[in-house]
């Protein structure tokens, strides 16, 4: 602790042990307990106690109180606890009764102060940071702590029993490992005296009909599993796995959703990795048993571990199935029956759907799937789900109330088209008349005006996937023409988004378009249809789109559109039309300049960046002067995201020039022409003097914005770092160029040594003197600067201190004054 803190600290403890004066916050005094917890773990507890007598005056002060503040009082309990957790520490409080007086008899446990919710909790808390030694350990089984722990397992408070189930592992823990040369047996004796009471509580509590004991001892042991890994709790569980399959046996089975959480913590564990364990033979039971509603997480969990079965895997993934399955059946689809053996014997509901699907979705994307997934059922489910949700007739024998459960249904439509993107993945192995039923589908929601914006997104997104499809080697032509079609069919129905008076629909039909162009760019069939749809000209009106997120998607879906009609871009037949497109940088410079919102702005420096690292024509031929307009036009731009943008355009262009000239990280760019003609370092440095580059970069280091700031001085940290790499290489004499060396020895670095006024402009101007004052300049400790985030002042313990006691006096003068 320093010795400001020092001195401030006694006046905040008589603050808080005051009754008379208001305690500080909560959020005061949670900032109080890290400051502590961080002393405590730094050094030893007992000397910050020693030194800081003001602390245990406090402790003492407060737990002698007899009306004390119940927030103060749970403070205290927290505080004691975390000096306690040091087996010195602990023995100093012991010896003045701090410790008897917060978490014994004579504490808040024998007095109605009990009652408040927010003592209890700062009594668990407090008792399970102290549990850190045996000392501890021996206190709490000694002073009976143990039956309180047991009791606020069924806390009204959620907080404070899931606390009481953590202390009762670590309990259970310490007492194992208080008697590790004994060798641990499933027989009762065997055990330490304070486990085998906790056990035979634990087993006492599964027995019983009592739904809340039983949760809370299920509870109980999936954290203990959580936090122990050893050996003896495969002991454990030995003797508790028949009392755990009798509850499995009931109907329905006890306590379902806490008997999934128990199997799959257990399944996590090493202890139970073994394929021989007896634990699969009751997760296996579980899946069988568990009704569906409840069971989807634990066969999911299943799915992606490595060390379960092929065959608890199997059974894990026939339930996912299930209710697919029954869609299946329901429509009397020829596919039914493939997906599971089994069938729903519960109603089917729309949450249940949800989370079938979206388990499925997740595990198409893990290659630890083992076993075989029957995709093509799958598929069809998905469709025929997508065609009831729709109002679309799928068969004469369709169930009606299936009908009535489904059609219209949001959360079914979104979870089904997330899990339809996914299965694109599998599309090779599927039939032509199945694909055409995909597209089919994704097509109808795409066109429906009933269709919600966010229904619209993600059917886009899945129409984007299934498209990408077409990028695999072994596609067939036959394959690409039903593509081709698709493609065609989605861009006319985008031609009316783009003119819609939603602005949601115009915005997610200008990102497919984006994206699209993104990832399919090069294929000559998919630019045909692009220019084929008339889109780019409804692209440029939506620059001026009156909403400024649509004008930002836009630029983006512009920026791309000039790529993809790139003269040099293999592959693809251009038009007249392409021209005006490729020459397209005036239009977003003006953006740039004038738009009243930020994201147009930074969409456009975003556009820019990929066409210097692209090598668009409007860059490639003079990347320096390509460059400087974007910067002049980005100079005093208030928002702050646009300045980044800028600076990172500027680092792009200077790591491309320095690659040119083998000083850079990376190798040069294809687009650059500076990379393919390299320059001597003293031209390269001229030539960013007179873009007025360094100057631009410095006005950054300087900005107000902490992000803009730190960005400009990674860039002049990559440009220092790539000179000194060049002075290394460089005789003593100079370069070639007749740049003289900087010297050797620099000067003494400063915190921010920066050119101003109009010397700045000189400065900037002349590469020896921003040489120097880039090796004057303590780039490095500035940066480290940065990166402290931008709260650190108030989280300073000196500034919290002194917040504490300005609350205090303010308070005071309230109160003398209240008017």
């Amino acid at each position: 602790m320093d010795a400001k803190c020092s001195q401030l600290l006694p006046s905040v403890c008589a603050v808080l042990a005051d009754p008379g004066r208001p305690v500080a916050d909560d959020t005061c005094l949670e900032k109080l307990l890290d400051w502590f917890k961080a002393l405590a773990s730094a050094g030893p507890g007992l000397r910050v106690l020693k030194e800081n007598p003001c602390l245990m005056e406090l402790i003492l002060a407060v737990l002698k109180q007899g009306e004390p503040d119940p927030v103060l009082l749970s403070f205290v309990l927290r505080l004691t606890g975390i000096f306690a957790a040091s087996e010195s520490s602990f023995q100093y409080l012991q010896q003045r009764e701090v410790v008897f007086g917060a978490f014994g008899e004579a504490g808040p446990l024998g007095s109605p102060l009990w009652e408040d919710m927010t003592i209890r909790s700062g009594w668990v808390q407090g008792a399970f940071v102290m549990l850190q030694h045996y000392s501890a350990f021996q206190f709490l089984c000694n002073s009976g702590a143990l039956d309180v722990v047991f009791t606020l397992q069924g806390d009204p408070s959620l907080f404070i029993a899931a606390g009481a189930n953590r202390l009762l592992a670590r309990l259970l823990i310490f007492s194992v490992a208080s008697e590790p040369s004994r060798l641990l047996s499933s027989k009762d004796c065997d055990w330490p005296a304070c486990a085998r009471m906790m056990v035979a509580r634990l087993e006492e509590a599964l027995r019983s009909r009592s739904p809340s004991r039983i949760k809370n001892s299920l509870k109980l042991l999936t954290t203990l599993f959580e936090d122990s890994q050893d050996a003896w709790t495969e002991i454990l569980w030995s003797r508790l796995a028949e009392t755990v399959e009798a509850l499995l046996m009931e109907e329905p089975a006890q306590a379902e959703p806490w008997l999934v959480d128990l199997f799959l913590s257990m399944a996590r564990s090493p202890a139970f990795s073994s394929q021989e364990c007896s634990l699969w033979k009751l997760v296996a039971l579980a899946l069988k048993n568990i009704s569906l509603a409840q069971v989807g997480p634990l066969a999911h969990g299943l799915l992606k571990l490595e060390a379960c079965p092929q065959a608890i895997k199997a059974q894990g993934l026939a339930v996912l199935l299930q209710p697919m399955d029954c869609i299946l059946r329901a429509t009397s689809h020829p596919l039914a029956a493939s997906l599971s053996a089994s069938s729903v014997e519960s109603p089917l509901s729309t949450s249940l759907l949800c989370q079938t699907m979206a388990h499925l979705e997740e595990i198409q994307e893990t290659a630890c799937v083992a076993v075989e997934s029957p995709h093509r059922p799958l598929l069809c489910a998905v469709v025929t789900v997508l065609q009831l949700c729709a109002g679309q007739e799928v068969s004469s024998s369709s169930d009606a109330t299936l009908d009535h459960l489904l059609i219209g249904s949001f959360r079914v439509q979104r979870a089904a088209l997330s899990l339809l993107g996914e299965l694109s993945r599998w599309a090779a192995a599927i039939h032509d008349e199945e694909r055409l039923q995909v597209f089919a589908v994704l097509l109808a929601y795409i066109r429906s005006p009933d269709s919600s914006p966010v229904i619209l997104k993600k059917a886009l997104l899945g129409t984007l996937k299934w498209l990408l499809r077409a990028l695999q080697p072994s596609v067939t032509l036959a394959d690409l023409q039903q593509h081709r079609k698709f493609l065609r069919d989605a861009l006319q129905v985008l031609r009316k988004h783009l003119c819609s008076p939603s602005w949601e629909v115009r915005d997610s039909s200008l990102e497919f378009l984006s994206l699209a162009m993104k990832r399919l760019r090069g294929l000559d069939w998919f630019w045909q249809e692009l220019l084929s749809s008339e889109l780019p000209m409804l692209l440029e009106g939506l620059l001026n789109d009156h909403d400024s997120y649509v004008r930002a998607s836009a630029v983006k879906t512009w920026g791309h559109f000039s790529l993809q009609a790139h003269p040099e871009t293999p592959g693809v037949k251009r038009n007249e039309n392409t021209k005006e497109v490729c020459a397209g940088g005036a239009r977003l410079l003006e953006i740039l300049s004038s738009d009243s919102e930020g994201f147009p702005r930074r969409a456009a420096v975003g556009v820019f960046i990929d066409w210097l690292k692209e090598g668009h024509p409007e860059a490639s031929p003079d990347p320096a002067q390509f460059v400087s307009r974007a910067l002049q036009a980005a100079d005093g731009d208030l928002d702050w995201e646009v300045k980044i943008r800028a600076l990172e355009l500027a680092g792009v262009f200077i790591g491309q020039t320095l690659d040119g000239l083998g000083l850079g990280e990376g190798s040069a760019s294809a687009g650059s022409s500076l990379a393919k003609t390299p320059a001597p370092l003293a031209d390269a440095l001229r030539l960013f003097c007179q873009m007025e580059l360094f100057g631009f970069l410095f006005r950054g280091l300087q900005d107000c914005d902490r992000p803009v700031a730190l960005k400009a001085c990674e860039v002049l940290l990559a440009l220092k770092s790539a000179l000194c790499k060049h002075r290394s290489k460089s005789s003593p004499a100079g370069d070639a160029a007749g740049l003289k060396d900087v010297p050797t020895e620099t000067p003494s670095p400063l915190p921010l040594s920066l050119p101003a006024g109009e010397a700045a402009e000189k400065d900037c101007q002349d590469p020896e003197s921003l040489l120097l004052i880039l090796e004057s300049t303590d780039l490095e400790g500035l940066r480290r600067a940065l990166d402290v985030s931008s709260d650190h002042l108030e989280r300073n313990p000196e500034s919290l201190l002194q917040d504490i006691l300005a609350a205090a006096g303010n308070a005071e003068e309230n109160k003398v004054d209240c008017y």
